[in-house]
């Protein structure tokens, strides 16, 4: 399934209603042959990464995006949600400066909304 413009902004609203921080929407079509989008996105602690996370498992079949696996929880220090065409990862600080994803996908298109 295609994930329209309107789906991927949402996802990225979604995140904001929790206090997301750094919220990086990648488009790696024509890079990744495992996704077509990666979010990225900071939470201040473990505590509220689990909120964003929870936030997204409740919202995220409302606007017809499944998720197929969740990893990370309980630690909560990077869960990364499977959604198929989108990957989502929400990360402490930390983890977010140690694994530099947007370095490591660097070829990829930053979008915008």
């Amino acid at each position: 399934m295609e994930l329209e413009q309107r789906q991927l902004k949402q996802v990225v609203d979604l995140v904001a209603e929790k206090k997301g921080r750094e919220v990086v929407l990648l488009n790696l079509k024509g890079i990744s042959m495992v996704t077509d989008y990666f979010l990225i996105a900071t939470g201040n602690s473990t505590t509220q990464v689990k909120a964003i996370v929870d936030h997204l498992e409740e919202k995220l079949g409302t606007i017809g995006i499944p998720i197929l696996r969740v990893e990370g929880l309980p630690d909560a220090q990077w869960v990364l949600m499977d959604c198929g065409d989108l990957v989502v990862h929400v990360m402490t600080p930390d983890q977010r400066d140690f694994y530099n994803l947007e370095r490591l996908w660097g070829d990829a298109e930053v979008m915008a909304f």
